[in-house]
Parts: C-alpha cells; structure tokens; sequence
C-alpha cells in the first residue's frame, strides 16, 4: 500500500505512521489504476488487492491496518532507521541468544516484531516488483523534485495528473513517463489529436504568440473588390457613390494605364504586413513507402522555406510597440474578424492613448480603410488616406511600417483618382527607399496614370539600368514605345516582358499591344500572343479582343435591325440620311476645323477625319450648332445619346487610307454606320473574316470589340455617319452605373 514511500530518507520510523497518514495515501492510492504486477506470492498478490480496493472498501482497510500499528506502538521500542535492523533485533535468532532472560515479554516482542518484518518485506515487494518489471530502480525522489519545479505537487502525482509529462501520450503520468523525466528513456510519443477547445486556446493564447514583432500570421485572402472598385480609377472621384458592374479594368492605347500589379496587390499587402499571428504550420505530407526515404530533406526544405519567410516578414512594431503588443494584436484581432467599428473604436482607443505608436495609428488606419469599403464612404477613406500619413510621420516608425503605410496610402489615393497625389507620395517613398525597384515601378505606373508618358519612360528606364531583366518595367516600357509608334522597338520588350511571368505582367492589354504590334509589321505569330492572351481569360476569344467588358452578352460580328431591337433608330437615320449627309457636308465645306484627324494611332496611311457630336453620353460643346437637325433626330433615343462607352460622330476619310485591323476597347456596345458619300468602288471593311462595303442611305451594324479593318482605295472621299448604342441586353441599371468610355 505505501508503494510511493521512499525508502532510505529521513522519513519517520514504520511504527510511528498513524491512522490518518494510511488513510490519505490510500485514498491516493485507490484513485490510480495500477497495472498488474508479475512474479509476486500470495501474501503479496493479498496486500496488492488490498492495496487497490474499491473506494467503498476502504473503511475495512483501516480495521485491518490499524490494530497492527497500535500494537507496533506498545510492545516494541523505537529504533533508529528503517534500515532493517530492528526487524533483524525481533527475529528468532536474537531471541535464543537473550536466553530465559527475555522471558515472555521476549516472546511477545518476537511475535510482533516477525509480523512487522513481514509487513515491511510486502512492502518492499511491492516496490521491487515495480523496479523489476520496468529493469530498473527508479528513484522517485527526482520525479517528485521534478513535479515541485514545476509547481506540482505530490497528490497529482499519485491522481496521474501530470497530463503536461504525458510522454508516451497514454494519458496520464506513470512510470514510462519518469523514466523519460529521469532521463533513462528517450520519449516515444504518439500523435494525440488535439480537441478543436484545445486547438482554439493554442491558437489564441497570447503565449503562442511571440514577443517578436516580426511574427507572422495566417494572412486572410485578399478583399474581394468586383463589386467595389470601379474599372479604373480615372472613370469616377467618387467611386463609392453608386455599385459599378464588375468589368475589365484594361485600357486600350492612347488611354491611362492602370498597372495591374499595382492594384491587385494592394489589400493582399496590407494583410501581409501586419502580421501578428503564428505561422499555421504545413499539413503533413502523406508518407508512401517509396517517399520514406526522401521524408528527411522535404521535411528540411519546408524548414528552410519557412526560415526564408520569417527574414522577409515587415518589422512593424518599434520598442514601445512591443510593450503594446498584446492590446495591439487583440484590437488586430477584431479588424481581421470582420468586426471594423469595434476595431476601429479600440484602434482609436489606442492612439488616445499612446499617440507616439505608430503600430495603434497604422492599424487605425486599416480599420478605416476597410470600413470606408464596407460602407463605401468616401470620406471614410479619405480619413484612412490621412491617418497612414500620420502614422508614416511619427518618430521611431520602423522602416518597414513607414513604407507599408505610404505605399497604402499612394494605392487608396489612386483608388479615389487623386492621381497627382499618389504621385507625390510614391516619389517621397523612393527618395526614402532609393533601392526598391517595386516602388520604382510603381512610380512609373503613377506617371503612366497622369499621361506622363515621358516621366514614367524615364523611371522604368532607370529600372532597366538597375535591373535589365525586370520583365515588369519591360512590358511597361514596350507599351511606352508602341505609343510613340515606335512599334519594332517596342516587340521585344513586350515579348520578353510576357514571357518573364513576373507578377503583373499577365496583363490583357501587353497581349493586345504585342499582337497588335506583330501585326503592323507583318509577323503572323501576333496570333500565337492573341491565342494566348485568350486562353489566360483576357480575351473572349482571338477575334473578340476588347478589355472593358461585360461577361455575358451576346457576342457576334454583325449584326440585322430586328437583332438589336433599335429599329425605330435604324429607319429614323435611313429616312432622314440626306438631311444629314448635307448638314454634314456644309460643316466640311466651311472648313472650320470641325473635323480633326484621327487622334488613336489607327492609320498605316491616308487622312482620316471625325466630327464628334456626343462623346462619352454627352454633347461635344457646341458642335450640334452646325448640325441642328441631325442632333434633333438623334434627341429622342437615348440608346444612343446616353451611351456613355460611345460616340456619334461624321467620319471623312481619303483615298489611299488603310486603317489598322483593331478591335474597339469594350463589348458594351454597337456601332451603326450610315452611308452618307459613298464611292462605288473601293471602300469596304471586315469584321473578322467578313468584308461589307456600305451603301448611300443604308446603315451597317457591327460589334467594334471585334477585329476590324478598313480600306479606302477610291477615288475620291468616302463620307459615314457613326452612331453608337448600347448592347442590347444590357440592363437599365448596367447602362446607369458602368462608368464612361
């Protein structure tokens, strides 16, 4: 019964242990399951049964026990140790050698004295049969040191408490596990799955988060923004005001870049740098036995991989931000559940509090980012855009932070259109970060967005010196050169560009250039990059090649009246055509410079000139003045008039004037041309693989998103009338909210 008594200390005498220690540690005792123990005798076998009765037999234990001690008490005198030297004093042996002298108190003391040593050899068995079935002597002594070190005490031994030494993943503590404590055993521990209360407190204890403030988190997945940002940052200043349809968000040439990389990234980013979170480690790899010999260095490489990580994870928080951490993190916490207003409240609570923590401000900032998208204020995100401004300007902002919050705000500043001030945030970052060749480009794309063709070719040049093989200064600086018209040179950097595979490159609008460019001199692989361009999804397919789309509609190269459902338009503009091919006509003969050349780089040869009336779903100025009754007859058809990825205009065009094959910059729309001086021979265009030449008085239809070419080989001037609409199945609300083109 006194299994973990601990033989050889200071403890007291056998004898003088009383009723209440017996009964408390057999109360100890009782609440462990014991295993078996091999090799003992019957009277062992008999103390071992006794020694792991049932709870309701423990009062019958205490009679048994009891009167043995008490006569222990008043027949024999004290001895000394434990060490077995009064039982040898008892023994029949010392009693013959006392002679008569010892009388019968002799043999009354040797009667006693031989059942104390019978007690004392059970137990001792019952301890050397536990040594002997492990084959060895275990000191226990050290466990329950061990237990104390850990502010542990004695009782969880005995209950098997001590799940924190749980080596072997039994379930309780026992002797394997202090074998492996005592350091005779190396622990063989198998996998226990953790209950999902276990794995929800790992994760979100603030003990599994470091002191470090470059830990890592798991970064939440990019914010979904289809529904939010409209298809390019020039279309609306107010891009909340009203819900875009989700839309290509390419340009064509001669319109402002947008730089795919550097929108895309933006909220990705944001997450990524403000990591504060543990890492969730690799699922396991499932072993095959063919694998088990590679198990080893794959376990390494991911080892390895992690490390490579952790060097490049932003350092956000500065020494004081560290003594925050936790009120950061659980205020991080919130924002990263979706819950902005109480994150922003407890963002907001820590800058009132530490105003000079530029970690509180910047995470004050992402509450307000994201919430201005929740709601879709404007002013929200204007307060966003200055509070990442503070946050860059307060003393002993670490490096990282100060370009994360800067680059966030250029990014949210582009998003509202302020063009001019992302430019100037993006300068201040790479005058503070020289070396950066991400934030160099992205300087580049700010010029691009603002028209500076020239400032953005002089940033992604110097990107090149830096570094010749960056394929995204590359693709940009070959769109640069295919704008100037310098279309051979401008090849091999989109090619190279394209084939590089560097984040933002995989871009619609390099495809388009490059096969556009390939086809101007006569290179018929321009088809390989338009196939490509399709298959990666940013064509609808190699003929339909425009960027600014609506998924959906009805795609065909030509189309009849009754398909579009513009009748009524078609026979007003048929009806009245010679009305209109005068005015036009009169308007060409004032030579008031009404008509301008084509300004979109679509000519190989010729003069081609246009009259614009409605651009844009708006009125040209005053140029229906010299068109009266043809702006009357358009007044009432809003198809037209209010399409705002449309024009109407007069185009003139000379003999030997070849126009490019192109494909027009969306699918919302369809074009109308009415004949209105039209030379018998010569004049025809294609659509695709289908050529029509138009007729005086008639009206063509056709969807521009198409490849299309156009030659006028006459003799004289060929004179139409070009009236946009929008694409039939396009909803009322989709022609409402789509933003112009």
């Amino acid at each position: 019964m006194q299994r973990y008594r601990h033989y050889g200390s200071s403890s007291p005498p056998v004898e003088e242990i009383n009723a209440e220690e017996v009964e408390e540690e057999e109360e100890e005792v009782y609440t462990e399951e014991e295993e078996p123990l091999i090799g003992l005798s019957e009277e062992e076998e008999e103390i071992q049964e006794t020694g792991s009765v049932e709870e309701e037999e423990v009062p019958q234990t205490e009679v048994e026990v009891q009167p043995v001690v008490q006569e222990t008490e008043g027949k024999s005198a004290p001895v000394d140790s434990k060490n077995g030297k009064r039982t040898e004093r008892g023994s029949g042996g010392d009693a013959a050698a006392a002679g008569g002298g010892g009388g019968g108190g002799g043999g009354e003391g040797a009667k006693y004295s031989m059942f104390t040593w019978f007690v004392v050899l059970a137990l001792l068995g019952v301890w050397s049969s536990v040594a002997v079935v492990y084959f060895d002597v275990v000191d226990y002594d050290s466990v329950i040191a061990r237990a104390k070190e850990f502010r542990l005490n004695f009782s969880e031994v005995l209950q098997g408490k001590l799940t924190a030494y749980d080596t072997d993943g039994d379930g309780d503590f026992d002797v394997e596990d202090a074998k492996v404590l005592l350091g005779l055993k190396v622990a063989e521990k198998t996998h226990v799955e953790h209950s999902p209360k276990e794995k929800m407190v790992s994760a979100s204890s603030p003990s599994s988060v470091h002191d470090d403030d470059d830990q890592a988190a798991v970064p939440l997945p990019p914010m979904v923004m289809d529904d939010f940002v409209p298809d390019d940052p020039r279309d609306s200043l107010h891009p909340y005001d009203s819900e875009a349809e989700t839309i290509d968000t390419a340009g064509e040439l001669g319109q402002v870049l947008t730089s795919s990389k550097f929108t895309q990234e933006a909220d990705s980013a944001a997450d990524a740098e403000i990591q504060t979170e543990p890492l969730a480690e690799p699922e396991p790899q499932k072993e095959t036995p063919k694998e088990t010999e590679a198990e080893e260095p794959t376990e390494k490489q991911a080892e390895e991989k992690l490390k490579e990580k952790a060097k490049k994870k932003p350092k956000l928080f500065n020494k004081f931000d560290k003594t925050i951490k936790a009120e950061i993190d659980a205020a991080e916490k919130l924002r990263k559940k979706g819950k902005l207003d109480e994150a922003l409240k407890a963002f907001e609570a820590l800058v009132q509090k530490h105003p000079q923590s530029p970690r509180s401000r910047y995470g004050k900032a992402q509450a307000e980012d994201y919430l201005a998208e929740k709601l879709r204020s404007n002013d929200l995100l204007q307060k966003a855009i200055n509070t990442y401004r503070e946050a860059a300007e307060l003393p002993d902002v670490t490096s990282d932070l100060l370009r994360a919050a800067l680059k966030r705000r250029a990014e949210r500043q582009q998003f509202l259109g302020r063009i001019r001030g992302s430019l100037a945030t993006l300068e201040k970052l790479v005058e503070i970060f020289p070396e950066d060749i991400d934030l160099k480009n992205d300087l580049g794309v700010a010029h691009l967005l603002l028209g500076d063709n020239k400032g953005a070719r002089k940033v992604f040049d110097e990107v090149l010196v830096l570094e010749p093989s960056n394929g995204f200064a590359k693709v940009h600086f070959g769109f640069i050169l295919k704008s100037e018209n310098k279309i051979p040179e401008s090849i091999p950097y989109l090619k190279e560009g394209l084939e590089s595979g560097e984040p933002g490159t995989d871009d619609g609008r390099f495809y388009f250039h490059l096969g556009d460019a390939l086809q101007r001199v006569g290179d018929e692989s321009a088809y390989h990059w338009y196939e490509l361009g399709h298959k990666r999804g940013h064509f609808a397919s190699v003929w339909q090649r425009s960027l600014y789309n609506v998924a959906g509609l009805k795609a065909q190269p030509w189309w009849t009246p009754k398909e579009t459902g513009y009748t009524d338009l078609v026979k007003t503009l048929e009806r009245n055509w010679r009305t209109i091919r005068d005015e036009a006509l009169a308007v060409i003969d004032q030579n008031t410079g009404s008509f301008v050349p084509e300004e979109e780089n679509l000519r190989e040869k010729g003069e081609w000139g246009q009259n614009t009336l409605w651009q844009q779903g708006k009125k040209a100025g005053a140029a229906c003045q010299g068109v009266p009754k043809t702006c009357a007859l358009l007044e009432r058809y809003s198809e037209a008039t209010g399409c705002k990825r449309g024009q109407i205009k007069f185009s003139v065009m000379q003999p030997g004037t070849h126009v490019w094959p192109h494909t027009g910059p969306t699918n919302c729309r369809l074009r109308m041309h009415l004949g209105l001086v039209i030379p018998k021979q010569g004049c025809r265009i294609r659509c695709t693989d289908i050529t029509r030449e138009w007729e005086e008085g008639k009206v063509l239809i056709f969807d521009d998103s198409f490849e299309h070419e156009v030659w006028q080989d006459a003799d004289s001037y060929r004179l139409i009338f070009i009236v946009d609409v929008w694409h039939p199945e396009l909803t009322a609300h989709q022609r409402q909210t789509l933003s112009p083109i």
